[in-house]
């Protein structure tokens, strides 16, 4: 029998304080029972001698401080999971919410995990194709890397997270593959196309979606990931998939610990951010990878919108910081019309050496891709001379470039939403935008390969 206590002292916003508690643990859940027999949940924020500061899941609306109860339930919060979650619709605690059943759970995991043990992590190498060009082409996603996508407000970030898992595949291994997607913090429109795109498709079948929306409450948001992330934890390293988790959008996450953070009235950090902002963030990140002995993995492609296109904000400075490279969406891009708008020259993928090459890609994967991000910047440049200085500036040379740099935003960059390039074809694109160059320019590639595929006129 769970020991009830009528010792609320005061409700500040989405905090309460219950005196005179015994036995009560840090991050302990627990049930508010109001006067009119409904109950409300919480969570213990912090214990100090027999005070403990709880946070609402729900609002505080109706709250009694006399005729309420409180009861803790000895145990932090979990997930159940099983199997049956894929194709399954959750809210940010783990609920079904689309009409189906509630799971019935092989076992219930505490959603706060463990960190991965830096010495039983096994190297990422393995390449992951999205059907993305400017992705598996030029910075390649590899199965256990953490790469995030930087946006900025008003771009098509959601139409991006839903293509990559629509079309996310380990090459070889497409039946053991499966999608963990969370939404934190999004508008209704938003969390109704991931839904309908993923029905649409029939990528729900492999998808396991967690849904919060922007008028849910804070500490729903806090837990929304830590939910993705177990269930990934239990389809990677107990069931043997390769899991990809998209989460979007980790800025609302940062701020939903910014104002719980402002509620317990902590010293704030950079722009108001808790000075523990870096370890919350790495808790999560550090999730994804790949074990030693264990056949699953897990990739992660979290996605945040830089607070006034600033890379140097706290949230993407940090999060750079943690993870191994970025893809960054450009307004420029967007504006010509270009989908998706990646900007290829600033985005980076630390670990895409590991995932390339003979047996994985091609063997000349890794040549054309330093060739195209050479020809692109210096297109670039010849581009910015000439509205300087007018195309008569430039010489013959600069003037293909120029070329090439339009080319390969129209021809390589952008592609369609239901548009899946397999590798093959975004390197036979990559070689065709090539030849608009001259062979002597193609300095960084191979005789070998350009005797293959660049004197090849079928190639």
């Amino acid at each position: 029998m769970l020991k009830e206590y009528k010792t609320i002292y005061e409700v500040a916003g989405p905090l309460m304080l219950v005196q005179n508690v015994e036995g009560v643990k840090f991050d302990e859940l627990g049930e508010i029972e109001l006067a009119d027999g409904s109950v409300r949940r919480c969570k213990v924020l912090e214990v100090e001698g027999s005070n403990a500061l709880v946070q609402l899941f729900e609002n505080a609306a109706g709250i009694n401080v006399l005729s309420s109860k409180v009861r803790f339930l000895g145990r932090s919060l979990d997930l159940p999971v099983s199997l049956d979650m894929l194709g399954r619709v959750f809210d940010g605690v783990g609920r079904p919410i689309d009409g189906g059943p509630n799971i019935i759970p092989d076992k219930r995991l505490d959603i706060n995990g463990l960190p991965m043990n830096p010495s039983a992590r096994n190297y990422p190498s393995e390449f992951i194709q999205t059907g993305i060009s400017a992705i598996d082409g030029l910075n390649t996603l590899v199965r256990g890397q953490k790469l995030p996508i930087f946006t900025g407000s008003g771009l098509p970030h959601a139409q991006l997270a839903a293509q990559i898992a629509r079309q996310a595949k380990v090459r070889g291994g497409e039946s053991n593959f499966a999608v963990v997607f969370a939404a934190v913090g999004i508008t209704f429109e938003e969390a109704e196309y991931f839904v309908s795109d993923f029905r649409r498709t029939g990528a729900i079948d492999r998808t396991v979606l967690f849904r919060n929306l922007a008028n849910d409450p804070a500490i729903e948001r806090i837990s929304t990931p830590r939910m993705a992330l177990t269930a990934a934890e239990y389809l990677a390293f107990e069931k043997g998939m390769h899991v990809l988790v998209i989460i979007t959008d980790i800025t609302n996450y940062a701020e939903a610990l910014r104002e719980v953070s402002a509620a317990r009235k902590e010293v704030p950090g950079r722009r108001g951010y808790p000075g523990y902002l870096y370890t919350d963030l790495a808790t999560m990140y550090e999730r994804a990878g790949r074990q030693r002995g264990v056949d699953g993995s897990i990739t992660m492609i979290p996605i945040l919108t830089m607070p006034e296109d600033d890379k140097t904000h706290p949230i993407p400075d940090l999060t750079g910081y943690i993870t191994e490279g970025q893809i960054i969406l450009s307004r420029e891009l967007y504006r010509k019309g270009v989908l998706p708008p990646i900007d290829v020259l600033p985005s980076l993928s630390r670990l895409k050496d590991k995932g390339i090459g003979a047996g994985k890609t091609r063997e000349d994967h890794a040549n054309t891709m330093n060739q195209l991000f050479a020809a692109y910047a210096r297109g670039k440049e010849a581009k910015e001379l000439a509205v300087i200085l007018g195309d008569a500036a430039l010489s013959d040379v600069d003037k293909l470039y120029a070329k090439f740099a339009d080319a390969f935003e129209k021809e390589y960059v952008s592609q369609g939403q239901d548009d899946d390039r397999p590798i093959e074809e975004t390197l036979k694109i990559g070689w065709k935008l090539l030849k608009i160059l001259p062979r002597s320019e193609l300095r960084r590639i191979k005789d070998e390969f350009l005797a293959s595929y660049y004197d090849d006129a079928d190639a």
